[in-house]
């Protein structure tokens, strides 16, 4: 875990910091709350120990503290409960923000299985743990409220009670220190089993067909890390309900106090004792709350340590997409100060003339000690109005080449020139603009690019084209279906294509999962049509069949360009 790791607390108090007010109101009302119950606690002690019973005096103070603790416990709580919302919002906004304007390297390496737990589980322990500071507030003023009571009954008592508890308090915290390992363990198993379920979600065929494969998923690894989880949490478990056990038993030794007390001095106060004896039994929920919240405080503390895990793995953000809903970055403006008075960026169809990678060199992390794949020397130059076809093995860094040309993997080396002009980190982002991309792992949207809610005439033509107008529709800016063969959803993924009209197109491995006829198609018919649109096309390609139809032909073999260019006719 991280060195420099902040507290529960001081990341609670991060957290609350935008809604201070609230909280320190919220607060406030807790504490009048706590101390008003004292009061009354003490009123209804008077009231049995009066020898003529309660006067009229006595009955509006009590009326009174009722409607003071019913207006501020519910004040109280409707404050946290704003604030823990809007805690939980700003939350998920920031782990989003985190995830979108990261490296693509520090996102490839951090598996999905262990993301999709933090973003969801991880924050909605914490939405649970900051919903509970406002039942907290109270139970600590109750418990601090009524212990300045007891003190003014009797401090010889309340000295008595005092050693007690902190013996109470030391199992509390001794089964907190040993129970949070448990959670850690747990929590770590939890991003296992994650990874099983996607596992047996994205290989249900292969599962189906491979008997060994299947029985080993489910008894060992499934079975296994659930048992791994199943155990930790029963420990955990253990240990806490046992903490909580002790701490009832000597809650009710600490009752026995005050009686023991009366009876060994012989000449107690049976109004002392009797007070004594109605406060603590009123004490014990509020005591119980704070002790039984010890399980929550130490699985968010837990969720924290993620949630900053994460937040140090994508500690290195592009600055250039630091955007807020302004336009503004983070050092131009504020927002919501700008908020009416200005609109919305708007997207420029960005053009190009010519395009080089100059000595481009990359390097991935090694692993486990062996020697990193390195892509480089890359070369390339691209004139708009080209077709340029990438080939190669499989693994000859073909798709790195591509993630260098698009700006997604920042070159260790070298330039990325376009029209004499050096892209740096502040063009980047605009450098990106001039490409559309459909990768051979590509994700296909609902909503239509550029938020166009209808196709255009001329687009319209393409979906009976690519024989997939029966399949899909348009309606509200949106495809009714995505669910369809992968070479359907690559056709489709074609009309978002013709839609962005952005200048370059790339294509990883397209016609891989097409069939004879639409290949064909794609390659002798589609190609040429775009570069008569004027767009320049990038594809990667193994179908030596239509090289032909290429104006360049880029050659990748274990990581190096293979220097060949191949003009035809």
């Amino acid at each position: 875990m991280n060195q420099h790791k902040q507290s529960l607390a001081r990341e609670t108090l991060t957290l609350l910091k935008p809604f201070r007010l609230l909280v320190i109101a919220a607060a406030i009302m807790g504490i009048i709350s706590g101390l008003s119950i004292t009061a009354l606690l003490s009123i209804i002690n008077e009231a049995i120990s009066a020898s003529n019973g309660p006067d009229q005096f006595l009955v509006s103070q009590f009326a009174g503290l009722c409607l003071l603790i019913l207006t501020c416990t519910t004040l109280s709580n409707l404050f946290i409960n704003y604030v823990g919302q809007n805690v939980v919002l700003r939350l998920r906004r920031r782990l989003a923000k985190k995830i979108m304007i990261a490296p693509i390297e520090q996102l490839e390496r951090f598996r999905s299985h262990r993301l999709i737990p933090i973003l969801v589980q991880d924050v909605q322990t914490i939405s649970l743990f900051a919903l509970n500071v406002a039942p907290l507030l109270i139970s600590f003023a109750v418990t601090t409220g009524c212990f300045i009571y007891l003190a003014l009954l009797s401090w010889e008592i309340l000295l008595l009670t005092l050693s007690t508890l902190v013996i109470g308090s030391g199992v509390q915290y001794l089964s907190f220190k040993y129970g949070r390992k448990y959670i850690d363990i747990a929590r770590d198993s939890e991003d296992d089993l994650q990874e099983h379920y996607k596992a047996i979600a994205d290989g249900a065929k292969e599962l189906r067909i491979q008997r060994p494969r299947r029985q080993h998923m489910f008894h060992h690894k499934i079975t296994g890390t659930a048992k791994r989880i199943c155990h930790a949490n029963i420990r955990a478990g253990n240990i806490f309900i046992s903490a909580e056990t002790f701490g009832s038993m000597l809650f009710f030794i600490v009752i026995g106090i005050p009686i023991a007390f009366q009876a060994m001095s012989q000449a107690g106060n049976t109004g002392v004792t009797a007070g004594f004896v109605l406060v603590m039994l009123y004490m014990k929920g509020p005591l119980e709350h704070l002790i039984t919240t010890l399980p929550e405080i130490a699985t968010a503390q837990v969720a924290f340590e993620r949630i900053n895990n994460l937040s140090e793995q994508f500690s290195s953000p592009e600055p250039q997409l630091l955007i807020d809903e302004c336009g503004h970055t983070p050092k131009t403006g504020n927002c919501h100060e700008n908020l009416n008075s200005r609109k919305l960026p708007t997207q420029k169809s960005a053009q190009f003339s010519h395009l080089e990678l100059n000595n481009i060199h990359y390097k991935y992390p090694s692993v486990d000690g062996r020697p990193p794949f390195t892509v480089g020397p890359i070369d390339i130059s691209i004139d708009q109005g080209d077709i340029v076809f990438i080939v190669g093995e499989n693994g000859s860094g073909k798709t790195s080449l591509i993630k260098l040309l698009l700006g997604l993997y920042r070159p260790h080396e070298g330039q990325v020139i376009l029209d004499k002009n050096h892209i740096n980190e502040e063009s980047l982002d605009d450098y990106r603009q001039l490409f559309t991309t459909i990768f051979s792992d590509y994700y296909l949207f609902e909503e239509l690019a550029n938020g166009i809610t209808d196709l255009p005439i001329e687009t319209r033509k393409y979906l009976k084209r690519l024989n997939i107008e029966h399949k899909v529709k348009i309606e509200d800016g949106s495809f009714t279906t995505t669910d369809l063969s992968t070479g359907q959803r690559k056709r489709l993924a074609l009309i978002n294509a013709w839609i962005e009209d952005r200048p370059i197109l790339v294509f990883d491995e397209w016609a891989a999962d097409q069939d004879p006829a639409f290949r064909r198609v794609f390659y002798t018919e589609l190609l040429p049509e775009l570069r008569a649109l004027g767009k320049t096309i990038i594809v990667i390609s193994h179908d030596d069949k239509y090289f032909y139809v290429a104006d360049k032909i880029i050659q990748m073999n274990t990581g190096k360009m293979i220097t060949e260019e191949e003009v035809f006719a």
